[in-house]
């Protein structure tokens, strides 16, 4: 994991998001010390104190079937003790998929998982950032009140936070470009709050505001556009909160690294 930590460092970036296991795997190794060693190692070294674990993407909190369930719950404890150990202040998890048993039932079961969540382990300075999802297929997430309303039904809120995903939210149906920005903040101020936003993705999106689809696109290259990351940039309510990038990893027409293009846009913007 520390490559990411490196490769954040030629690209002269504050932060890294990384998958402390496999996302597409249930199974996994325990994590070897050697490994450890090097990611605080280097962490310490380019003084990145706020790091970000994404967890893995079988996780469905939200399921109604028990085996899934149970494995999902299984699986978020061991990604919650790995950020512990190697002291990644925030792991981001899609909230869940409800699977045709309705919202408001979602819902529940994903406060009463984290709930069962919290019980097993403690909160060790890892706060959970319930991401933001556009809507596909039966997620959950795609509104803000869903993720005020699974805060609100936690034992213990204080271990939850908020993850914006601009691409998600736009394919949501908010629009937070240009003048629609102070609109949008009022909306979140009075839903989960200013405050809880700790982690931003920063991916333009390929499809249409309000198209429930998924879909990134390099910054300023898609539906998006520049206007709709400028007012970020400059907010002074996120100028201390991480900010990542999603977009593909390759080079453009240049032979540059797209990394490196999409971080020269944003940086433009400030």
């Amino acid at each position: 994991m520390h490559n990411a930590l490196l490769s954040a460092e030629t690209l002269g970036m504050g932060t890294v998001q990384v998958f402390t296991k496999n996302q597409q795997q249930w199974n996994f190794k325990p994590l070897d010390p050697s490994a450890v060693e090097q990611w605080r190692l280097h962490c310490d070294r380019l003084k990145f104190n706020i790091t970000i674990s994404h967890d893995s993407y079988l996780i469905n909190l939200a399921s109604p079937e028990e085996a899934l369930r149970r494995k999902s719950i299984d699986l978020f404890v061991e990604e919650l003790r790995r950020c512990a150990v190697l002291k990644i202040p925030y792991l981001v998890t899609h909230p869940g998929a409800h699977m045709g048993e309705g919202e408001e039932a979602g819902l529940k079961r994903i406060a009463a998982a984290l709930d069962e969540v919290h019980a097993i382990v403690p909160a060790e300075g890892v706060t959970t950032c319930l991401e933001i999802t556009a809507g596909q297929g039966s997620s959950l997430g795609y509104k803000l009140e869903h993720l005020a309303e699974i805060i609100s039904r936690v034992k213990d809120p204080d271990r939850l936070a908020v993850c914006f995903d601009t691409a998600h939210l736009f394919a949501a149906g908010y629009d937070f470009r240009g003048r629609k920005y102070k609109q949008f903040m009022r909306d979140v101020e009075t839903t989960v709050g200013i405050g809880r936003v700790k982690v931003w993705h920063l991916n333009d999106s390929k499809k249409e505001l309000g198209s429930r689809v998924d879909r990134h696109e390099h910054i300023g290259r898609g539906t998006i556009g520049i206007e709709g990351f400028k007012p970020i940039m400059r907010d002074p309510a996120f100028v201390n909160v991480p900010k990542i990038l999603e977009t593909a990893k390759a080079k453009d027409d240049a032979g540059r690294d797209w990394d490196a293009v999409n971080l020269e846009v944003l940086k433009g913007l400030m």
